[in-house]
């Protein structure tokens, strides 16, 4: 036998990725300018970019952002804003803050890598100014005002106790005041309530200490539904990657989905009629007909809860997934007639075919689920 045996170089990997989310850099720089044309350039944009820029890479996407003039970033807590800040791709100075109310133990990292931290009581209080002033330093804070979302912060009526306190704290900054809305995409009604008492909130502070501070409150929804909710700076999440946060928002941009996740056909197979396919035996083919089995499956992100329900582009063509989602696998009828071979690529959601908030609609959830659930094993590629 006269075949060569192919060398391998140490760490060597098939070239060929099973399951790939393409991110479009570009498509991201448009969705910041779009949102830039809504708010006027007046006000500050931060970049929400927590839980891996919901999906699309952290670092890539932060520095996309950065080129197109954002300066400030959100993240969810001091872990990822440490992992952005030793990232390397933010070349200018930047603002960064951690949503999270810190554990004590936490304290000292935003110190030593100058995050913002945010606070919610009064114990956060001393204790970062303990820490600060045992090495002389100051920490910048932004105190979050609980004005119906439930979750974190304090309510209005203790929030301006807090703010004597962070006044009274030499080693401390504020450097901003927030809220968060509950219901943000519709116009009005509770989102308009607590508005009003953050904005109560905010003149009386700013008239009490005759200073201004950063103001925000505006997530995606609000940025689309409630003007008067601006303030000084605005925080998009899902409007930067391409989908509205609601159907009935007043207002709809012209965003384009960031994300395109694709695997690859791995088998394709004809099978006779009655033929059933996959756990549970919950779909048989109705007549002859081919299978493609395409490798992904809620291991990757396509929720299990889509079985049956979602249909996938393969070469120009939308066919119906079948069968149950399996961890590794979906499968897919061809029908008849088709053109699928192994190797072919298959449009699970993106720019082409249907986009993540219409999957996620058909699996019960939201079109932030949908993004952050693309798994770690799928390869970024980045246009």
């Amino acid at each position: 036998m006269d075949e060569k045996k192919r060398e391998f170089a140490a760490g060597e990997i098939p070239p060929e990725n099973m399951t790939e989310a393409l991110v479009s850099l570009e498509n991201l720089a448009r969705n910041v300018r779009l949102i830039r044309q809504r708010i006027g350039e007046k006000r500050r944009i931060m970049g929400i970019v927590k839980a891996n820029a919901y999906g699309h890479n952290v670092h890539r996407v932060a520095e996309t952002l950065e080129k197109s003039g954002i300066e400030d970033f959100g993240v969810a807590n001091i872990h990822e804003a440490i992992e952005l800040k030793k990232g390397g791709t933010l070349k200018k100075p930047t603002t960064i803050l951690a949503f999270s109310s810190p554990l004590p133990s936490q304290i000292p990292f935003f110190l030593h890598h100058s995050i913002e931290m945010t606070i919610c009581d009064s114990l956060t209080i001393h204790a970062a100014e303990e820490i600060a002033a045992a090495e002389n330093k100051t920490i910048a804070v932004q105190l979050k005002v609980d004005t119906g979302m439930g979750r974190l912060g304090a309510p209005p009526r203790v929030a301006m106790e807090l703010l004597r306190q962070i006044e009274s704290s030499p080693h401390l900054e504020l450097t901003g005041i927030y809220t968060h809305f509950a219901d943000s995409a519709t116009a009005g009604g509770f989102t308009q309530k607590q508005l009003d008492a953050f904005t109560t909130l905010t003149a009386e502070y700013e008239h009490a200490s005759s200073k201004k501070v950063c103001k925000h409150a505006a997530n995606s929804g609000a940025i689309l539904s409630a003007p008067q909710s601006w303030l000084d700076m605005v925080r998009p999440g899902i409007l930067l990657y391409g989908y509205h946060p609601a159907k009935n928002t007043s207002c709809r941009l012209d965003v384009k989905p960031v994300m395109q996740f694709e695997a690859k056909i791995i088998f394709v197979k004809k099978v006779p009629a009655g033929t059933t396919i996959s756990y549970n035996r919950t779909w048989t083919a109705p007549e002859a007909c081919s299978i493609a089995t395409i490798a992904a499956g809620y291991a990757d992100g396509y929720a299990r809860a889509l079985s049956g329900r979602a249909t996938i582009m393969i070469n120009g063509n939308a066919y119906p997934q079948v069968g149950t989602v399996t961890m590794d696998q979906i499968m897919v009828d061809l029908g008849t007639r088709h053109n699928v071979k192994t190797g072919d690529k298959a449009i699970l959601f993106g720019w082409e075919g249907d986009g993540a908030d219409t999957l996620a609609e058909l699996a019960g959830t939201i079109s932030y689920e949908t993004l952050c659930s693309v798994s770690s094993r799928v390869k970024r590629i980045f246009l």
